[in-house]
């Protein structure tokens, strides 16, 4: 009969676990989801700030194109070579 009663205890210990693992596991299930949600919203800010640069550098001037000529031009007289 003893055997039984262990058998039973193991049993019932076994049930015990398996509920604290499933209420763990929902748990982290949740969690994942709100990591996951806050992880798409930080790539869609990230991509929107992205085009907000691109959008601003192709507002900037295009660079003025400059020959050696132009910059010995600039220098003063007694340091042109």
């Amino acid at each position: 009969m003893s055997r039984i009663e262990d058998l039973t205890d193991r049993v019932e210990r076994l049930l015990l676990r398996h509920e604290e693992l499933q209420r763990t596991n929902a748990l982290l299930q949740q969690q994942v989801l709100v990591v996951t949600q806050e992880r798409d919203s930080l790539r869609a800010r990230l991509s929107a700030a992205r085009a907000r640069i691109d959008t601003l550098i192709d507002k900037l001037p295009a660079p003025l194109a400059t020959t050696a000529a132009d910059e010995a031009d600039d220098l003063p007289p007694d340091d042109r070579a």
